[in-house]
């Protein structure tokens, strides 16, 4: 069961030296020297706290699955719901994800986390696919569904959903090229607002279309 409260101490410097380690490296090339070295601690210390490399993985996974469910929330079933009511919540949930993606701390070497999970099958992604994603991305297809009066099981709406996912995330993978085209020197609060902005400006754009 996943453990809501934040991680502290050696325990958390070992998930932050996984979660960079892990998403650069990949699982296999970790080794627990390296984890260690990063956290600042002993290889011992990767034992105690998480049973060994593979516990580290998991908890990993787990610390990936606690912060995108409080920026995200929780899957939930929404209620039915106006358009405009339903298009709102839509918006919300873009604007947190792209401050996320672009302004959190840690954003980078969870994508890398999720990227590489994604790229080795790992069981990280397993994790995060059953107990957040696949309900989430419910969730996302029935609020579009109520914007567009369209049917949130259908192939179209389902690949709408990932479409606007994936706007907000290209954002993060592709910070070093969108500031340099952007002449911009890193992603601030100025930056994270006007990407925001011409996100929702999408979002708007392409429901209003699919009605």
């Amino acid at each position: 069961m996943l453990d809501d409260s934040s991680p502290s101490g050696t325990r958390a410097d070992l998930i932050a030296a996984g979660l960079h380690l892990f998403g650069h490296d990949g699982f296999a090339a970790t080794s627990t020297r390296a984890l260690a070295a990063r956290a600042g601690t002993n290889v011992a210390s990767i034992a105690y706290h998480f049973g060994g490399k593979d516990g580290l993985r998991m908890a990993c996974a787990e610390e990936v699955l606690r912060r995108i469910t409080a920026v995200a929330g929780a899957p939930a079933e929404p209620p039915q719901m106006p358009p405009d009511e339903a298009l709102g919540w839509l918006d919300t949930m873009l604007r947190a994800l792209v401050g996320f993606l672009t302004q959190a701390p840690q954003a980078a070497d969870i994508v890398g986390f999720m990227l590489r999970e994604m790229a080795e099958d790992g069981p990280g992604l397993a994790l995060i696919y059953e107990s957040f994603f696949r309900h989430k991305h419910r969730e996302l297809c029935r609020l579009i569904a109520m914007v567009t009066g369209g049917d949130p099981d259908s192939q179209s709406i389902r690949l709408l959903a990932f479409s606007l996912m994936g706007q907000a995330i290209y954002f993060r993978i592709g910070q070093p090229i969108v500031c340099r085209r952007m002449e911009w020197p890193q992603y601030g609060e100025a930056e994270s607002r006007a990407i925001a902005d011409r996100l929702s400006a999408n979002l708007h754009a392409i429901l209003r279309a699919e009605k």
